[in-house]
């Protein structure tokens, strides 16, 4: 192993976080330890032996307290924090859940802006499905990570970042249950700090969805964390706000729109109105998709991800309304919510 790549390894710090990954984590370990001398993996109440896998691959690890309620946001600041008392000169910190596998070279490939540029908190790569085609919910969620290279307003929870900056604004918010990711980055940019997408591989993913109820409770929580970064003090993402008004628009106003003119159709016991409102719906979604299909222009992808892209954003809305919605149940009535997985 050469000087430059022992420097490399030594200058960045890994979280992984994670609750019954199984042989996922083994690759995901393994696959972290090729790239960093220094990783700790929190897990929360594993029933699968994770810790003492990871233990046996000689990682630090990190259990966490769950009388106190669970976050991935408390995860990886609990995991940063342990990471600092290891190394106290922690420049760098790579974040990571443990159903992912870090792509060789990821690393200096992703250090490279931050070393050049001081600005720059956070870098992030390409996330891939590590079993795109296996089923039509992990190809959309490989689409779904398939976004812009540039500066951005939000990374995900996988990103390389600069510890100084990510502590100047407290890290994550440990009370959000989804979405911490865009709220942190709005911090960030608040205090002139830029987000990097850059054209690298960086992990591959194992969702694991072979069932549309898993899909479902995806997007639910999505819908969830979007409404709840939204609603948190500070500025909004505008990228999160658009998205908020889409999915209300078609994810309440447009159905109640279409049941009410189905029960009017159905009180004028008249076909041709019923006929007129089931077609004038289906038209408005076509149109709408083929709206997004349009506008797609992600790398790598053809006319068919494209559309399969569209029927996923419109298919997801209701269920992302849903997710919102529950939140602002949940507020409404001071409760606080329970993390739902959905593999």
């Amino acid at each position: 192993m050469d000087a430059k790549r022992d420097d490399t390894r030594a200058a960045v710090g890994v979280v992984a976080i994670g609750r019954n990954e199984g042989e996922r984590l083994r690759r995901c370990l393994e696959s972290l330890r090729e790239q960093c001398a220094h990783i700790v993996y929190v897990d929360s109440a594993s029933q699968d032996g994770s810790p003492a896998l990871a233990r046996g691959l000689g990682v630090e690890v990190v259990d966490l307290d769950l009388s106190i309620p669970f976050t991935a946001a408390r995860a990886r600041n609990e995991g940063l924090r342990r990471l600092r008392q290891l190394r106290p000169d922690l420049e760098f910190v790579q974040f990571i859940d443990g159903d992912c596998e870090l792509v060789s070279g990821w690393i200096a490939k992703g250090l490279a802006p931050l070393l050049q540029r001081k600005e720059l908190a956070v870098t992030c790569g390409r996330v891939r499905e590590r079993f795109r085609q296996a089923t039509i919910y992990n190809r959309l969620a490989d689409l779904e990570w398939n976004t812009p290279v540039g500066e951005i307003e939000a990374c995900g929870g996988i990103a390389l970042m600069r510890v100084a900056a990510f502590e100047s604004v407290g890290g994550f918010d440990a009370d959000i249950l989804a979405g911490e990711e865009h709220e942190l980055c709005s911090r960030l940019r608040a205090r002139g700090f830029k987000v990097l997408r850059i054209d690298a591989e960086m992990v591959l993913h194992d969702a694991a969805m072979t069932r549309m109820v898993q899909w479902w409770r995806r997007t639910v929580r999505t819908g969830y964390g979007l409404a709840e970064s939204i609603a948190r003090p500070g500025p909004a993402q505008p990228t999160d706000v658009r998205r908020a008004r889409s999915v209300v628009t078609w994810g309440v106003v447009f159905p109640a729109l279409v049941v009410l003119g189905l029960v009017l159709a159905a009180q004028s016991s008249s076909l041709p109105v019923l006929l007129l409102v089931v077609g004038g719906a289906a038209a408005l979604l076509i149109a709408q998709a083929l709206r997004i299909a349009l506008k797609r222009r992600s790398p790598g992808e053809n006319a068919a991800d494209a559309a399969l892209y569209a029927a996923g954003c419109m298919a997801g809305m209701l269920p992302q309304s849903i997710g919102m919605l529950r939140y602002l149940e949940q507020r409404l009535r001071r409760r606080r919510a329970q993390l739902h997985e959905y593999k």
